[in-house]
């Protein structure tokens, strides 16, 4: 099947593809400025450096703010609705928007990390992202905008044996948490992504609850914790500080909290 184009906002690509050869056009310059930093302490050269330096980091600053705000702001295919209801015929138009914000909230777990791996924690947002991928074309021009290379498609995944797989189910847990403001080391409530499946009633679906002692308190429970994914016992893996990019050094969070035999189930 053949599906139309979608519009891409033509100003955010210019200023992102702006910003992204200036910040290269300005990265040969990094040896120079080390060799002013070692070599010459002269006081008029060495802020001239510090300038420059500064003036790197705002160049990949602006160009990661200007990535996050396309992929918050821009167009996604309508059509993608239409595959959700077939799919899931007792979504309504408002629950797809809900869920449009969930592969948003996805995808931008996936800049915040620092572009590594993430997994899909949602079976109903893995459906609108595969949807989205079978647009080949339009999905790869979004994704060149979005992230400057394609994203390449990964089934949902709950915590389990695969230390890959929980790493990056750590990584979009922390990144959804940071979006929503919430403690991802002692949740009170669950990120859109997370509670989109029980949210809808997704068939199959996976079932988070914040916390492992809401698990612990609900004999039979099938559900999965969130707060499980701060602790590395919780499965194998450990996604280099939880988060990853800068992850260590923006979590306040304190010590990890798990609930210790692990959350998830099989692959």
């Amino acid at each position: 099947m053949t599906y139309r184009t979608f519009p891409i906002s033509i100003s955010y690509k210019r200023s992102i593809q702006t910003l992204w050869y200036a910040k290269w056009f300005a990265f040969p310059v990094l040896p120079a400025l080390m060799a002013i930093f070692i070599f010459d302490k002269t006081s008029h050269r060495l802020v001239f450096g510090l300038l420059c330096w500064a003036l790197l980091f705002a160049l990949h600053a602006w160009e990661a703010s200007k990535r996050r705000q396309f992929v918050r702001e821009s167009q996604l295919p309508r059509f993608i609705a239409g595959k959700l209801r077939e799919k899931y015929p007792h979504l309504t138009l408002s629950d797809t928007d809900l869920v449009m914000r969930g592969l948003r909230q996805f995808f931008i777990t996936y800049l915040r990390s620092g572009k590594v791996f993430v997994a899909m924690p949602s079976q109903v947002v893995d459906l609108a992202w595969h949807e989205f991928i079978l647009h080949t074309r339009g999905y790869e021009a979004w994704c060149n905008v979005a992230f400057g290379k394609l994203l390449h498609h990964s089934p949902a995944e709950i915590l389990g044996k695969s230390g890959v797989r929980n790493d990056g189910l750590r990584r979009t847990w922390y990144w959804a948490c940071k979006e929503e403001s919430i403690n991802p080391r002692l949740p009170t409530r669950l990120p859109l992504l997370f509670a989109l499946d029980k949210k809808l009633n997704i068939p199959g679906g996976f079932n988070y609850v914040p916390d492992c002692r809401d698990i612990d308190n609900k004999s039979g429970s099938d559900a999965y914790c969130g707060s499980d994914f701060g602790d590395s016992g919780g499965g194998s893996g450990d996604s280099g500080g939880f988060g990853g990019s800068d992850s260590s050094s923006s979590d306040g969070g304190g010590g990890d909290s798990g609930c210790g035999g692990g959350c998830g189930g099989g692959d």
